[in-house]
């Protein structure tokens, strides 16, 4: 099925996100193991935060518990909040309006799927038809979420890459890896593109984020991630498209049926009692056994853009990753400008062209226990349109988009369940 015969569903509002200034880099010690010791939230016994961890985006993000500085007028951050990591970052500017463990490396569940999206997408034609194999689909872990891909059957890239964004489809993820060349190689471009983002906490085992032993990331780099994707035109209107048809098996002589999948963000979609987001537009959602809730989400009110990434918050129910997002998003409205920042999401290596301290270091490998993942959802889209310092938004939800990451002058210093 073409790109132009899928029916998107998608309400436009605007996100701009205009030239990113490189400020200061600080370097990325390798983080620790994770705390030994252990926490209390309420009656639950939560695993402590590393005493030190990456100081990518400013000093005080390497450090544990929450960090903000509340100026006069700004609201007190929402008391609810029990995620074990969380921030709340400009979209634009990219600072860092607070956070919580910010650095901490964690499963990241199906949010990898945003580095994975961000990575392949530009490399394979949407309108490229793919028929699939029975090895393609052998890699797909037990228990994983998917969009109903069968073997023998041709599909689109833009079929598949709506079974990735809406019904993060494992099985979706495995086929257009192995047009991007295999497992292997996907896993080894994204590590690749998410040092080029300094991306630094996250170590790819498996490109669509199932459980696996030393799969982390942390709400730091899924941030970085969702702002790169976001970048991109069609990661923006794949995101934010709530609902769409996806082809069924074609039988000889007869017309190929579809059916309906929906995106399975709550915050947009309203779905399992929760109230859409006004002004939500992606990007994704996550859970494993491992990982639990993980959510990132991109939002505006006004001229205002924010970012919001939340993992593992210990509050029952499974809405609870979608209330504490929104609860920092309601936050973040009303502190903006009222709050001094704490940090800042760093832009790339290729568009930071003076150095400020000692280069960032890599990632070292985290050892977590593998499990399987499931998914859930229902719903509508909100589309976002960005352009490098203009913003452009046509009628009928088309979009002119500029991609450009901005590059300063160098200086002579080398410087689930979804």
């Amino acid at each position: 099925m073409s790109a132009k015969k899928t029916a998107l569903t998608v309400v436009t509002a605007a996100l701009l996100l205009p030239a990113l200034t490189a400020g200061p880099v600080h370097a990325a010690p390798t983080p620790p193991p994770d705390g030994k010791g252990s926490v209390k939230k309420g009656a639950v016994k939560e695993p402590a935060p590393p005493a030190s961890m990456s100081t990518v985006g400013g000093v005080r993000l390497g450090q544990p518990g929450t960090q903000v500085n509340l100026g006069p007028g700004a609201p007190a951050l929402p008391a609810s909040l029990t995620g074990r990591s969380w921030i709340v970052a400009d979209a634009e500017s990219g600072e860092v309006l607070a956070s919580h463990n910010a650095h901490w490396r964690l499963p990241p569940a199906s949010t990898m799927k945003m580095l994975f999206a961000d990575t392949v997408l530009p490399s394979l034609p949407k309108d490229q038809v793919h028929k699939v194999t029975e090895t393609e689909l052998q890699g797909v872990g037990a228990g994983s979420s998917l969009v109903g891909v069968k073997e023998d059957q041709e599909y689109s890239v833009h079929d598949l890459w709506l079974g990735v964004f809406l019904m993060s489809g494992n099985d979706a993820v495995h086929v257009l890896s192995a047009m991007n060349g295999g497992v292997q190689k996907t896993v080894a471009d994204m590590q690749a593109h998410a040092e080029e983002l300094q991306a630094l906490d996250t170590h790819v085992v498996s490109p669509d984020g199932y459980d696996s032993p030393g799969q982390v990331s942390s709400a730091y780099d899924l941030s970085l991630i969702a702002r790169s994707g976001m970048q991109k035109k069609d990661f923006r209107e794949y995101c934010a498209t709530g609902s769409a048809q996806f082809p069924g098996a074609a039988k000889p002589g007869e017309k190929r049926p579809t059916f309906g999948i929906q995106n399975t963000n709550r915050l947009l979609t309203g779905a399992h009692g929760m109230t859409p987001y006004k002004g939500i537009a992606g990007v994704k959602n996550g859970t494993t056994t491992m990982a639990g809730s993980t959510f990132t989400g991109v939002a505006q009110r006004g001229d205002r853009k924010l970012l919001v990434t939340v993992m593992n918050p210990s509050a029952a129910g499974g809405n609870s990753v979608y209330e504490e997002t929104a609860d920092l998003f309601d936050w973040g409205f009303a502190a903006a400008g009222k709050v001094k920042p704490v940090g800042e999401l760093v832009p790339p290596k290729s568009a930071d062209t003076t150095s400020h301290g000692s280069p960032a270091q890599s990632h070292e490998k985290t050892e977590v226990p593998a499990a399987a993942e499931e998914e859930s959802g229902g719903g509508f889209g909100t589309a976002l349109a960005v352009t490098g310092g203009a913003l452009a938004v046509l009628s009928g939800g088309v979009f002119a988009v500029n991609r450009r990451w901005p590059r300063r002058p160098r200086s002579r210093r080398a410087t689930g369940r979804d």
